[in-house]
């Protein structure tokens, strides 16, 4: 149909001619009232929100010398981030001398993966990167 045609025709309803698909070839156009079209889109994009699922990286942070009390604690809320849905990442920071004890830094998050095992599994395995050794848990699937 002729645009003008179709101005015409919508506004003998009272209603807006309203463009639909503007990319397609011709484009789509509907008439329709205005304010509706703007409530069922915005309805639409509410709906699309809801569904969508954010996950957010949290960080722990380690140093080779961590004591059993502050590696208990740091586990613990891991634990808890991994039960929540989010994804953790175990950072071990070395400094100067520890270099040369990465050992030490692996044996950290090794023991962490085995108490993490039941919530979460590991998405990139230990690693170097600098002067700071990391891993990443993702909580398991639920069904």
């Amino acid at each position: 149909m002729d645009t003008r045609d179709a101005v015409n025709k919508a506004r003998e309803m009272g209603l807006d001619l309203v463009e639909i698909a503007p990319r397609a070839k011709p484009p789509v156009c509907k008439i329709i009232d205005y304010g509706k079209f703007l409530y069922e889109e915005k309805k639409r994009t509410q709906e699309s929100k809801k569904k969508q699922t954010t996950v957010t990286v949290k960080e722990i942070k380690f140093r080779p010398g961590t004591d059993d009390h502050d590696y208990g604690y740091r586990a613990k809320r891991a634990h808890e981030w991994l039960l929540a849905g989010d994804k953790v990442r175990a950072t071990i920071a070395f400094r100067g001398r520890e270099m040369a004890h990465r050992d030490l830094g692996r044996k950290i998050l090794e023991r962490l993966a085995l108490e993490l095992e039941e919530v979460g599994e590991i998405e990139i395995s230990p690693k170097m990167e600098g002067y700071q050794m990391f891993t990443i848990f993702t909580p398991k699937k639920t069904k």
